[in-house]
Order: C-alpha cells, then sequence, then structure tokens
C-alpha cells in the first residue's frame, strides 16, 4: 500500500458519509496501485477515525427511516442497484483489474455475482417472518417479529472488493438496518462505482457510508461507539479474534468469515485428467488468493502419477499476464509482500524435501508487476509450513492417500474449516464425504460452489455465523417475542 499524503487534487476519489462524497477532514489522500504495472492509477481520500465517526453518526440518524420503510421499498433500491451494476460491469470490472490485478473476465464475474446478490436479498428481505406459536394459557397469544440489529460497520478485505461487501450491504439494507462500509485501502475504487450505482437507484442520505482509512483505528470506532450494534468482518483468522475479543465489551453482534485451507480430494472413480483440470481451475483462480481456494491436494495413489502429470501440464498452460489483455488466465499477485511470502512457502517446502513440478518463482517475463508462476509441488512432507498456514498464493501441493477414512483424518487435521472439495463419481464416498469433512462448504465435484442463495461461512477457526442464503438475512435481524394477555 502506498504511504498516504497530504496532496487532495480535486481529481481524488473521495468517501461517500451522510449523502455526500466528501474528503478526508485532515486532507490525506493514498496511491491506488496498479499490481501489474506498479503505477499509481490515482488517489483516494484516506480518512480518519473522525471520519469514521461521523460516518457512523449518520448511519445512527439514518436508521429509523430506514428500518420503517417496508420490505418492498427497500428491495427496489437494491434491485435498482443489481440492475445498474449489470448495465456498468464492463467498466466496474475494468476498475477491478486495474486495482486488484485479476483478468477481466474474473473481474466482471465478480461484478455479476454481486449484482446477483443485490438482487437476492431485494427478494429474501420480503421474507423475514415472524411466527404464531400455540399458546398453553387460555386468554394468551405469543408471537415472533423480525427487528434489524442496527448499525452495522463493515470490513472487507482487497481479494473480492465487490463481492465480500455486496455480502455485507444488500442484507444489512434489505433487513432495515443501515451500514458503514470500510474496504480495503488498496481496492476502494471499484466500491466507490457500487455506491454510485447504489445513490442512482436512491438510496437515501446516511443509508449506507464508505470509509476508507487505517484499519485499526476504523475498527476501534466500530467496536467502541455504542450506535455500531454489529461488525461483519471478512480478512485472517487473527484479525478476526481480535474483532471478536473487543466486540466483547459491548457484547455487540459479530459475524466472521476468516481464513481457510481447503483439502482438495481426488478418489480413484473419476478421471484424474478431468479432476486435474477442475483443481487447477479451482486452484489457480484469482491467483490462489481466494479464501475458499483447494490448498491441499489429497491424490488417491492409483491415480496419483496420472493426475499430477495433467495438473502439470494444466498449470503450464496457463497464460500469465496484464489482467486487462485478452486472453489472460492469470494476472498478476495482489502486492509484493504477497509474491515474497509465496517464495518464503515454497523455499521451505523444498528445503523439507519437496519437488518443484512446474514455476516455483517470480516470473521473468515482465519488466514491472507482482507476476507469479502457477507452482505444483510434489513429494510434500506433512511438516511444510505450506501445509498448515493459509496459503494465499498460486501454490498446488499434491499428496498421495490410501483410504477414505484416512484421508478425512488428513483434511480435518487443521484449525482451519471453510470449504473442502471432492472428486468421485461415487455416491456413497460423496455422502461419507459431505458428512465426515469438517468445512461449512464443501464442493462435489464444484471448485466453485459459492451462490447467493447458499450459505456462505466456516468451521472451526475459519469463522463464526454465515452469509448469503436465508441465514445471511438472519445475521441482521433480533427476533423479538411478544406475549399478549387478551381481555376476559
Amino acid at each position: 500500500m502506498a504511504t498516504a499524503t497530504t496532496t487532495a487534487t480535486a481529481t481524488t476519489k473521495k468517501m461517500y458519509i451522510d449523502g455526500q462524497w466528501c474528503a478526508a477532514q485532515d486532507g490525506k489522500t493514498v496511491g491506488i496501485i496498479n499490481p501489474a504495472t506498479e503505477d499509481v492509477i490515482v488517489d483516494m481520500a484516506f480518512g480518519s477515525r473522525a471520519d469514521t465517526k461521523r460516518a457512523v453518526e449518520a448511519a445512527g440518524r439514518a436508521m429509523p427511516a430506514w428500518m420503517k420503510l417496508t420490505p418492498y421499498d427497500r428491495a427496489k433500491v437494491l434491485k435498482k442497484t443489481a440492475d445498474l451494476m449489470r448495465e456498468r460491469a464492463d467498466a466496474i470490472a475494468r476498475t477491478v483489474t486495474m486495482e486488484q490485478g485479476k483478468p477481466l473476465a474474473e473481474a466482471k464475474a465478480e461484478v455479476l455475482h454481486s449484482a446477483d446478490t443485490f438482487e437476492w436479498f431485494a427478494e429474501e428481505g420480503k421474507r423475514a417472518y415472524g411466527q404464531m406459536i400455540p399458546n398453553s394459557v387460555p386468554g394468551k397469544r405469543h408471537v415472533t417479529l423480525k427487528h434489524p440489529v442496527g448499525v452495522v460497520g463493515a470490513i472487507s478485505p482487497w481479494n473480492f472488493p465487490i463481492t465480500l461487501q455486496a455480502r455485507k450491504i444488500a442484507p444489512a439494507l434489505a433487513a432495515g438496518c443501515t451500514i458503514v462500509c470500510k474496504p480495503a485501502t488498496q481496492t476502494p475504487l471499484c466500491l466507490v462505482q457500487v455506491f454510485e450505482c447504489m445513490i442512482d437507484a436512491g438510496l437515501p442520505a446516511g443509508v449506507a457510508n464508505l470509509v476508507v482509512g487505517p484499519a485499526q483505528d476504523i475498527a476501534n470506532e466500530f467496536l467502541e461507539n455504542t450506535i455500531v450494534r454489529k461488525i461483519s468482518f471478512t480478512g485472517s483468522t487473527e484479525v478476526g479474534k481480535q474483532l471478536m475479543r473487543g466486540a466483547a465489551d459491548q457484547v455487540k453482534r459479530i459475524s466472521l468469515e476468516l481464513g481457510g485451507h481447503a483439502p482438495f480430494i481426488v478418489f480413484p472413480d473419476a478421471d484424474p485428467e478431468v479432476g486435474a483440470k477442475l483443481a487447477v481451475m479451482g486452484k489457480f483462480r484469482n491467483n490462489g488468493q481466494v479464501c475458499i481456494a483447494p490448498s491441499r491436494f489429497y491424490v488417491h495413489q492409483d491415480v496419483q502419477k496420472k493426475f499430477t502429470e495433467a495438473a502439470v501440464e494444466f498449470a503450464k498452460q496457463l497464460k500469465l499476464g496484464n489482467g486487462l489483455d485478452a486472453g489472460v488466465e492469470i494476472g498478476p499477485m495482489f502486492e509484493k509482500r504477497a509474491m515474497d511470502g509465496t517464495i518464503s512457502l515454497i523455499e521451505d517446502a523444498k528445503k523439507c524435501g519437496a519437488k518443484v513440478l512446474t514455476g516455483g518463482g517470480a516470473s521473468t517475463r515482465f519488466e514491472k508487476g507482482y507476476f507469479f508462476e502457477p507452482t505444483v509441488l510434489g513429494d510434500l512432507p506433512m511438516n511444510a509450513r505450506i501445509m498448515t498456514e493459509e496459503p494465499f498464493a498460486p501454490v498446488m501441493p499434491v499428496l498421495g492417500f490410501k483410504n477414505l477414512d484416512e484421508v478425512i483424518q488428513a483434511a480435518n487435521n487443521t484449525r482451519y474449516g471453510l470449504a473442502a472439495y471432492v472428486f468421485t463419481n461415487d455416491l456413497t464416498i460423496a455422502w461419507k464425504m459431505a458428512e465426515g469433512l469438517e468445512a461449512g462448504i464443501i464442493g462435489i465435484n464444484d471448485p466453485v460452489p459459492a451462490a447467493p442463495q447458499c450459505p456462505f461461512g466456516g468451521m472451526k477457526e475459519s469463522g463464526y455465523g454465515r452469509e448469503l442464503g436465508h441465514e445471511g438475512l438472519e445475521a441482521y435481524l433480533e427476533t423479538k417475542y411478544v406475549s399478549f394477555k387478551l381481555r376476559d
């Protein structure tokens, strides 16, 4: 991330607080860097805790009127937002690619998936049902009502800069909450464009606010300001734990979508070459910089050789380059620090005895940019760091296994439990894996399982709560029980 400066200009991109585009109160800005060229795209207003407080107070003022609207009126704003995102998808996707690095096709898919999320919650907000509970005492009636939790603080990382905010904004607004959004400092520009869609869709002032600034300062304001009733965070397990501790002081509601270390398990009853193609697709999407990306590839020893050879060939064929160029399948890594961390993981694996089958280092084909060759590792020992640390990287370690019980134990032998993948044509194996794997999301022959209508979240240290699906709406609602005593 570029260092914040004090050189705001007329072209500086602004934050959005209380219905107004605004600069930071102290005038600071930060340069947004294109990871393919290492050039500064544009300067972005870089706010402070004071700016965050102003946004939180605006959300608090807007809350009473917004929650009193019918779900149908709130849905009109969300549905129109989805429509506008689809109309502007090409322009928004280009911004995603320029500031984040992923290929243009992946960027557009992210925009469209996020538009679908807005549309899903536009409809799901109409289904925030209470219930009538049978009474046990004559003359009484018992009902439950749904009530919005309140002002939400939403914090998201850089790898899916629109998707991960859409999963918070859409259900929060559908439920009747107002929100303050804090995107990653490195990738705010595409969210600015999403806010433009919301504004053009009729978003009232203060209902959704956008602040950019120091993560710790903004998080502290969310944690300590009593106006904020809930925090929704996507990011590292370590930061998630800090937020849980901080939220305890006010017993503040919290949702956490954290780290992952997903196994990809290949059984011998299915075609290993087809499995290898699916595995490479899942692993190298967004350079492996995906929380649910498969990270450990367990392949039955009967097909391990064929699978590995096919995976190496598929990885070699991936076209690396600037995500704006036609045909590019793998863009740059997000930043130099990520690239250096990937090199460290590979060097550690090599010291432990692993073999580099393809890739293994930064690409030498580009003068600038954080380009890394897709990498496949073999003969990987269990004591390598990449087997225990979340590898947000384009590295595919392949290991063998003998039987179902052995691989379930190996797959579950981690503190993470976000996602897991299984490749098999055997229904019995598929069911046993679905029941035995400790993961909140399981893809059977599906390397990209996320969908707006299905719950997304993890077990163990991979998170707390669920996004998307009807569970994603419930995360922004309180249940109120009301008991009536009727007159005789």
